[in-house]
């Protein structure tokens, strides 16, 4: 499957925030947001602030798709998948992110950024009910447990991860001596604390 390849650090200037892509790093003065806190390229400086509607509703999109790490294609094929769902559609979409393996590993503490949680997953270090899941999209339900792969090589990379944890989502649980985790139910909006508008999201596909 496709992935960003180049500099995280671009997109988040592009979005004039902080997207925490890079872990650690973002909350030091090494982040070049801090020192750079305008958009990418020549003209970035002098780039115009006047915003359209669809100006706004397409920041919002891209801004959700680069934290969570997914090409259009992806993003898009979940927003669909969202869409026929019953309930709110903005706050399905959320869900259908927060629910991927990946993001999982990177809410338990075991990844210090979603972009590592999904190269431990795809690398096979992790367990989902006792078998191998390697897919980073794979979708997580309740009452699914989580592991690490017993002697896996990536045993260090994983503690020194959750070192930096402060706590852990609400709608999971997370045993970071053993390493193992379950999700206890589906994640509620409140719950969620991406700095996402949703409702901008459903507006521009809607069109």
């Amino acid at each position: 499957m496709a992935r960003y390849t180049g500099p995280v650090c671009r997109l988040c200037r592009r979005e004039r925030m902080k997207l925490y892509l890079k872990g650690a790093k973002c909350d030091t003065m090494k982040c070049p947001i801090e020192r750079r806190p305008y958009p990418p390229g020549d003209h970035g400086r002098s780039r115009r602030t006047n915003t359209s509607e669809y100006l706004v509703q397409l920041r919002e999109k891209q801004k959700a798709r680069r934290i969570y790490g997914l090409m259009e294609k992806q993003f898009r094929k979940l927003y669909a998948e969202a869409n026929r769902q019953q309930g709110v559609t903005g706050e399905n979409l959320l869900r259908l992110l927060e629910c991927r393996l990946d993001n999982v590993v990177f809410r338990a503490g075991w990844a210090a950024s979603r972009a590592q949680a999904r190269q431990l997953v795809r690398h096979g270090h992790f367990f989902v009910n006792g078998r191998r899941v390697n897919i980073p999209s794979f979708g997580v339900r309740p009452d699914d447990v989580i592991s690490l792969r017993p002697n896996s090589p990536a045993e260090a990379i994983v503690r020194d991860a959750t070192d930096l944890t402060a706590a852990v989502t609400p709608w999971l649980q997370a045993d970071h001596d053993g390493l193992t985790g379950k999700m206890l139910k589906w994640p509620e909006r409140a719950e969620i604390d991406t700095p996402v508008q949703e409702s901008l999201i459903v507006e521009l596909y809607s069109k």
